[in-house]
């Protein structure tokens, strides 16, 4: 009988590519990670993996047996929900946020869940949503809350079911009074351009935000770059307000706008879904997350399209 553990193992090898990153992800040796998949092609009989030197590939029987594994992880999970809906709303339930939102609204989300459904346990982890797919893949996470852009879409994820939640506008955070600190403004309607040659304040590199920054101020024709690295946007938009620079800030995180500090719309949504594993959807505890959610953003996003 095929070993379940042995078939995650192979399905996080064929999405990740080495066994080194399934070993990382995992919190296995990479020994432990080889010897489990080679104890798969002894129990099979078949040749799933082709090795040269560092690297492994699949072979096509690798291949079919993890699309096999996606159907029967998916079917698991399934009955797994089913079984959760006799018990209600309850036990554990381990949620990643990209770390903008959960700065604004996980203590709001915790609240109304503890009010709500008191026994579930909720167990919040800042992530990326560059991150997230592997985590809930792997079992670390039950659900994510990711988010995504307007001409960087992510990837497809094998195994991994979203449902959109809500949109914002992303908005240029600009000094009230940038002529007071000698910069030069250029004339022209262009909300990015114009500021091209000050000093800018950019999201940490490798994140999808500073991605995004980055490529929206090429785009608009010039390259931009800073020796300010900021994650956190209540801190961006204090050093804005403090004439360090101007940022593209989300407008979760700009609900209140510190003096010192104007924001300008920009024609560049960001939207929010909730991923969970393929199968999940039926977990009370996903629908109670999902609806603690909505309660607890602001209005206007709240009924914002996505």
């Amino acid at each position: 009988m095929l070993n379940l553990h042995q078939l995650r193992l192979l399905r996080e090898l064929a999405h990740r590519g080495t066994i080194a990153a399934v070993a990382d992800v995992l919190a296995y040796t990479p020994s432990a990670v080889s010897q489990q998949l080679s104890a798969l092609e002894r129990k099979t009989g078949v040749s799933l993996l082709e090795r040269t030197g560092r690297r492994v590939v699949l072979t096509p029987a690798g291949v079919n047996l993890v699309r096999h594994a996606e159907v029967i992880l998916e079917h698991l999970e399934a009955a797994e929900a089913e079984l959760m809906e006799s018990k209600g709303v309850a036990g554990p339930l381990r949620v990643g946020i990209y770390p903008s939102a959960a700065g604004s609204l996980s203590g709001s989300i915790f609240t109304a869940l503890r009010r709500s459904h008191p026994r579930l346990e909720l167990w919040v982890q800042e992530i990326d949503p560059s991150d997230a797919s592997n985590a809930l893949r792997g079992g670390q996470l039950d659900l994510a809350l990711l988010h995504s852009y307007e001409g960087l879409l992510p990837p497809v994820e094998p195994g991994v079911h979203s449902t959109p939640i809500f949109a914002e506008r992303m908005l240029l955070a600009a000094p009230a009074d940038p002529s007071a600190l000698g910069w030069t403004v250029h004339e022209t309607d262009d909300p990015v351009r114009k500021w091209q040659d000050v000093p800018w304040i950019l999201p940490a590199p490798g994140t999808l935000c500073h991605t995004v920054v980055t490529r929206l101020c090429e785009t608009n024709g010039f390259h931009v770059s800073s020796w300010h690295r900021v994650d956190d946007y209540h801190t961006t938009l204090g050093l804005v307000a403090a004439g360090a620079g101007v940022a593209i800030v989300p407008e979760l995180s700009a609900q209140v706008v510190p003096p010192g500090a104007t924001v300008t719309p920009l024609p560049l949504l960001r939207r929010s879904s909730v991923a969970f594993r393929v199968g999940g959807s039926a977990k009370p505890a996903i629908s109670a997350f999902i609806e603690a959610l909505r309660e607890a953003l602001p209005e206007g996003l709240a009924t914002a399209d996505v």
